[in-house]
């Protein structure tokens, strides 16, 4: 017989052990901050032991660490049990995390694609340049930017490319414009978030493509990639840019490539909580992004831009 501590207590712990959080387990549990915390107490009492340390920030004592990773192994154990007896109900949401420029530009303009399939699964998203700890947080999965480290396992959707870029408002109509053709107009740039990636630069790409030293090329700041990405489009300046974020402006003729070089980007990836309940709804959006990341990797971007170059040169 299994000698087994009240579930509703051993449940609040593993939600507050793993939200650090006594508000958030509260929130997970739809009950309060203080039914949450009576509870934790009374497994403490009948263990006999402390599990939690309580201050300014949730940790777990050295008996805390013991127990929580197979609690929480099990209960995902137990709703991976119970996923296997359905499908995609009518309102089963997820949610999604990833940075606001690529939901903006990349994803939020297919996502009609997956309602019309799917229209009963509803999809948040949640845009940060934050990373987000899928356990922690009410997250599904997220999409980030970046190498990809050693550890991670997930597939990489596609790998972008930095390229200057600027509104065909602002370009010559009669050839390719180069970067001589902006002196009266500064250089668009935005502060990169995550500051551990080398980020490509301006003075990258100008130390590889001719044009008049002499002449000084100012810089404009932005704060968000979205604003220099909006400033482009509004013929504020040439942008170095994601090739990936300006896909269909390319293709369209809305956005003209500026003459020089191509520098290396970084990949989009997927990271997912393997060890989380494997809904049919989260593998249906899994399969359908994982999809659309195929087919945007078969329409790449060579084709376009070479078209552009030779039609304007």
């Amino acid at each position: 017989m299994r000698k087994i501590p009240p579930l509703n207590s051993v449940r609040a712990f593993e939600a507050v052990a793993r939200h650090q959080s006594f508000s958030a387990a509260a929130n997970e549990l739809s009950v309060t901050v203080a039914a949450v915390s009576h509870q934790v107490r009374q497994l403490e009492d009948g263990l006999g032991q402390k599990l939690l340390e309580r201050g300014r920030t949730v940790t777990l004592t050295p008996a805390g660490k013991a127990i929580y990773p197979l609690l929480r192994d099990g209960f995902d154990q137990i709703a991976q049990a119970f996923a296997l007896l359905g499908g995609a109900k009518e309102g089963d949401a997820i949610q999604v995390s990833t940075t606001r420029a690529f939901a903006e530009r990349w994803l939020m303009p297919r996502l009609a694609k997956f309602n019309e399939i799917y229209p009963s699964i509803v999809v948040s998203i949640h845009a940060s340049e934050k990373l987000v700890d899928l356990r922690s947080e009410t997250v599904d999965l997220a999409i980030r930017y970046g190498p990809v480290d050693a550890g991670v396992r997930g597939p990489v959707l596609f790998e972008d490319r930095y390229i200057a870029v600027a509104d065909k408002s602002i370009c010559p109509v009669e050839r390719t414009a180069t970067i001589d053709d902006f002196h009266n107009r500064p250089l668009l740039a935005f502060k990169w978030k995550n500051q551990a990636l080398e980020a490509p630069t301006w003075s990258a790409w100008l130390a590889r493509t001719e044009h008049d030293a002499s002449r000084d090329l100012r810089i404009s700041w932005y704060s968000e990639e979205s604003l220099a990405l909006h400033a482009l489009e509004r013929g504020l300046g040439p942008l170095l840019c994601s090739d990936v974020l300006i896909d269909d402006e390319l293709r369209s003729g809305r956005i003209r490539r500026v003459l020089g070089p191509t520098l290396t980007g970084f990949t989009y990836h997927l990271i997912e909580d393997n060890h989380g309940n494997p809904r049919r709804s989260l593998s249906l959006f899994r399969e359908w992004l994982l999809g659309e990341a195929k087919s945007f990797r078969e329409n790449t971007l060579d084709e376009v831009a070479g078209q552009q170059l030779a039609l304007t040169s």
